[in-house]
Order: structure tokens, then sequence, then C-alpha cells
């Protein structure tokens, strides 16, 4: 099983003993991924379904804490929910409970093994400007190299900026623009220079380089991790 559906607790049948076969062929999948250092999408999914999980559980210990009592016909229509506390939940709620007490250290130890991956993947790549960095650098280009891969992979790259609730997050696009064959007369310098020659679009662009010590599968593990890494550098830049 390569996917996890979003709603897997609570589609279907909620037993125990079935969730706990869904979710253990899921998570099987995600360990034969990692034992191919494949972290995408499998890293991504396991954090929205733990999150979900911990979201779910959360919101179940608010919702006894903040209506201890049979809600009246005005607060229904007040909150918009209809909600019963009962001095024990009934047995669907148990039965979900069980299945959440359980698979969440399930998700807790493949988190654990899937940042141990990148933690190293990412302690094996190296990130640096090429040339002269322009002032604006929320767009550029990234050369990437990966290991021994005899190309380098270029990209054009964007970065965008949000507000959600005062707090400011940046996001990155990224698309492939072109590969070059590491050589001796290859350098990111005449990558660069090249780049100036023949895509326009960019007049004075941003230029960084991604190398990593080791080869890893690209699309699933190093394309991600490197646009964590520019998205980081460029904000620790921008700080100083």
């Amino acid at each position: 099983m390569d996917n996890l559906s979003k709603n897997w607790l609570t589609e279907r049948t909620i037993d125990f003993e079935y969730k706990k076969y869904v979710l253990l062929a899921y998570l099987k999948s995600v360990s034969e991924s990692f034992q191919e250092t494949k972290l995408y999408p499998s890293l991504a999914q396991l954090i929205e379904h733990y999150r979900a999980l911990i979201h779910f559980q959360e919101n179940k210990q608010n919702l006894n804490d903040k209506f201890p009592k049979q809600i009246s016909s005005n607060e229904i229509k007040k909150f918009r929910l209809i909600y019963q506390e009962i001095i024990e939940d009934d047995e669907i709620m148990q039965e979900l409970e069980s299945i959440i007490n359980y698979s969440i250290p399930q998700f807790e130890h493949y988190l654990a093994e899937g940042k141990k991956i990148y933690e190293f993947i990412e302690s094996k790549t190296n990130i640096f400007p090429i040339g002269i960095v322009p002032i604006r650098n929320e767009e550029g280009y990234v050369m990437i190299q990966n290991g021994t891969d005899p190309e380098t992979r270029v990209y054009e790259y964007c970065i965008s900026i949000y507000t959600d609730l005062n707090e400011k997050y940046r996001s990155i696009a990224v698309n492939y623009v072109c590969s070059y064959e590491k050589n001796l007369n290859v350098s990111f310098e005449s990558i660069k220079s090249d780049l100036l020659l023949y895509h326009k679009k960019l007049p004075n662009p941003a230029a960084y380089a991604i190398e990593c010590e080791f080869q890893f599968p690209f699309d699933e593990t190093l394309l991600p991790i490197s646009k964590r890494m520019l998205i980081r550098y460029l904000s620790n830049a921008s700080v100083h």
C-alpha cells in the first residue's frame, strides 16, 4: 500500500484489527521506501497523518473539557455542532481511542527513521553561491550535483512569501531548465555564464550550487531536500 487515505481513521469499518492491518500495510511500504533512501512523498505523508492524529486526539479532549454537560439548543445554534458528553465513551469512541493510541507510536517510530535519513543526507550536502549574488535573490538558478552522477541539473527557482496569523512563511517553486555533463571544462561558474548567455529571462540572476557527497534518488530525496536547504539558506542570508 503506497498511500494512506487522509480519512483512513474514520472511513469504512472502525475496527481496531482492521485499522491496524491497514496502517501496518502502509508503514511497510514506507519502510521499503526508506530502505531505498526515498524520503518523499512518504516523509511528508507521515508528518501529515501524525499531525492529524494528534489534532483529533487534542480536539476530542478539548470538547470533553469545554462541554461537560449536554449541549442546549441555544448552544447548538451558537457553536454549530451537536455534541453530548457521556461519562464514558461509547463503543465507537473507545475503538477510535485504541486505534489512535496504537498508531501514534508507530508514526513516531517511522518519523524518527525518516528524520535520521534526512539529517544524514543533509549533512553530506553543501550549498554555496556562484559568483556575485544580487541584492534581490528571490529568483534565480540552482545547480544540483548528485554525488557521482555525471550530470549537473539546473533549475530556475522562485521564492514566494506569504503571511499567516502574523507569521511569515516562504515557499519555493522550481522549474527544470537543462542539464550539463560535468567534466574538466564544465564548472558551476561556466554553467552560470552559459545560462546568462542563452537564457535571458533572468538578466542578473542569483545562482547557487548544491553538491551532495553521495548519490541518492533524485526526485524522491535530493531535490526536495535541496529545495528546503535553499529556502533556509536564503532566509538566513536575508537576516544578515
